[in-house]
């Protein structure tokens, strides 16, 4: 049998219906995939991988985000002869079976192939789904040249802060046949050896702040996989005030979420100046300010001040919320965290 494909463009965890599935969310999702297949089209990429997790929400998909996730789809079957979809753990209903999914619809486009079944060879690729009970152990057979999947691989980070323990199961060792294996499921895009997570395809949270390098892979056969970072997506910034307003045009831009932690001391009315000023010269999304300890700021609250100021507690819970493993509760780990 011939390859699987000359030259495929990939992505995974773009996440449809992510932040309450708010329609700014969703048509960052769009303005990627639009952008994604310029990109993959102007460098002669005929297939699409996609590595897991088009949809945020297990449990159901809101209307409005299905009109985004459904209509983009069909961008990406008319852009591509072939479009693989693999079902990530967020695509799933139950956690332990995958007969019910978000993405029955994706069987209506004849070029679109969704990988829900356990692991398809074909053409000397490997298209692995989220991985249920033991199904893990069949990995060590494969001897494919790629594999694709959407594994949860010990050692590799799930966010800024959180390295995936090891729980016996799956490890990068077992794929010892294969000359690369991609995966989606962690969100920062990470090499190992010849494992490689590609990472979401822009940030998501400010678990993410500062690591911008987000996007595409393109991959030749026979080639060296050729990451590709999405510059006009959002991005996530925490910086101290004082860094913020000698070189502000260093570190803000369009599309930022910015915390900025109040190394300074500054009163209310120039705190309001800040936010609305850098808000509108920088179109920022959200600027909020946070003071460097609980007792440290100087804003006068007595004045009735609607600037939002977030503590360390706030930012260290948005970091553990952001935790996406079946393995561990990210409840648990906060439960853990206000024992320190």
């Amino acid at each position: 049998m011939s390859e699987l494909f000359k030259k495929a463009a990939c992505f995974t965890d773009i996440h449809f219906g992510y932040k309450n599935n708010s329609r700014e969310f969703n048509n960052d999702c769009e303005e990627f995939i639009i952008w994604f297949i310029e990109k993959a089209k102007a460098e002669g990429a005929e297939t699409c991988i996609f590595l897991g997790d088009y949809h945020h929400n297990r449990a159901g998909v809101n209307v409005s985000t299905l009109n985004y996730s459904v209509s983009n789809l069909q961008r990406l079957s008319e852009a591509f002869e072939n479009v693989y979809m693999i079902m990530g753990n967020h695509d799933l209903y139950y956690r332990e079976k995958r007969e019910i999914h978000s993405l029955p619809y994706a069987n209506l486009f004849e070029n679109v192939h969704l990988i829900n079944e356990g692991v398809v060879e074909m053409g000397g690729v490997a298209l692995v789904p989220w991985l249920i009970g033991d199904e893990w152990r069949a990995m060590k057979k494969i001897k494919s040249k790629y594999v694709f999947g959407h594994f949860e691989l010990p050692y590799f980070k799930m966010n800024a802060m959180v390295e995936m323990p090891d729980h016996g199961g799956l490890k990068a060792e077992h794929f010892d046949g294969p000359e690369y294996v991609f995966s989606g499921h962690f969100h920062k895009r990470q090499p190992s050896g010849h494992v490689q997570y590609l990472g979401s395809p822009f940030p998501h949270n400010y678990a993410d702040a500062w690591d911008d390098d987000r996007g595409m892979m393109l991959l030749e056969w026979g080639g060296v996989p050729q990451h590709i970072d999405w510059e006009d997506g959002p991005r996530y910034r925490t910086i101290p005030l004082s860094n913020l307003i000698d070189k502000p045009e260093e570190y803000l831009h369009k599309k930022t979420y910015c915390r900025v932690t109040l190394d300074v001391p500054i009163s209310y009315e120039e705190a309001n100046f800040i936010k609305e000023t850098f808000a509108e010269q920088f179109q920022l999304r959200e600027i909020s300010l946070m003071p460097a300890k609980k007792e440290e700021h100087s804003i006068d609250w007595s004045q009735g001040a609607d600037i939002e100021v977030e503590n360390v507690d706030k930012i260290v819970y948005t970091q553990l919320q952001a935790v996406d493993s079946d393995m561990i509760s990210s409840n648990k780990l906060i439960e853990i965290y206000n024992k320190l």
